[in-house]
């Protein structure tokens, strides 16, 4: 169990938003908006020996800010947000270590398993990252595309996670409804991917406290890893330090 930091952009702006307010045409509500470039917590994450952090392009005009941090740690962040086949590689030539990719992979809700193969022999399995951030719907997790506004036909659980394990290296798993609240995580959500993790997983969302980080480490068995979003003092919080992490979760 790692932390993997992260870089969420918003606005060509690093921010910490309340994920279930990410709508087109409004503003998110937003818990935390600075000055300070996505380079500096490259740089930040870099020196720490921080890899496999990821940066997170929420819309558009996030793609200076997302090469500068990428250019200020070449090979130790993956990105995310609008890549495609006719980006992916630029991205990873820019210094991805890897790409998450979500939406690009549906088509009016539905997985388009041709797209995706297609993906991962472009930019290769150990490349790809499947971003599976997803919301509870009638007693299950559902996968959420289009900035978390879209239902999909992708149900988290044992049997996704293990068919789609072949076209990727990684998960990233948001807990949508979580996502900026610092009222603590998902933890049946937690159980049902540390149960199926077939490779390595990412769990974000809600992550408040020590104790959850605790909590993640029992029902996640060590085997999953964990962002930090609102919660953490970089990001204007006080429920978590971002030296405490280092230290502590720097590595499995």
């Amino acid at each position: 169990m790692r932390f993997r930091p992260c870089i969420d952009l918003h606005g060509g702006r690093v921010k910490q938003i309340v994920g279930s307010t990410l709508r087109d045409g409004s503003d998110p509500a937003t818990n935390f908006d600075t000055d300070k470039r996505a380079a500096e917590y490259a740089r930040l994450y870099r020196d720490d020996g921080l890899m496999g952090g990821h940066v997170i392009m929420l819309g558009a005009g996030n793609e200076a800010a997302a090469r500068e941090a990428l250019e200020s740690f070449p090979g130790g962040l993956q990105v995310g947000g609008g890549i495609d086949a006719s980006n992916a590689e630029s991205w990873l030539e820019a210094g991805a270590a890897a790409v998450i990719v979500t939406s690009t992979i549906f088509v009016d809700g539905r997985l388009d398993r041709d797209c995706l193969g297609s993906l991962a022999d472009q930019v290769g399995r150990d490349r790809l990252v499947l971003d599976l951030s997803c919301r509870e719907e009638s007693g299950q997790y559902v996968a959420m595309t289009n900035r978390w506004q879209t239902l999909t036909d992708v149900t988290i659980d044992a049997a996704t996670l293990g068919e789609l394990s072949q076209y990727c290296c990684e998960f990233l798993i948001h807990a949508i409804d979580k996502e900026g609240q610092i009222t603590g995580i998902d933890a049946q959500l937690l159980a049902i991917v540390s149960e199926a993790a077939p490779g390595q997983i990412t769990y974000a969302g809600g992550v408040s406290s020590p104790s959850d980080l605790e909590t993640i480490l029992r029902v996640g068995k060590g085997r999953v890893d964990f962002s930090v979003g609102s919660a953490l003092d970089l990001f204007g919080g006080t429920g978590l330090l971002y030296r405490d992490l280092v230290r502590d979760w720097a590595a499995s």
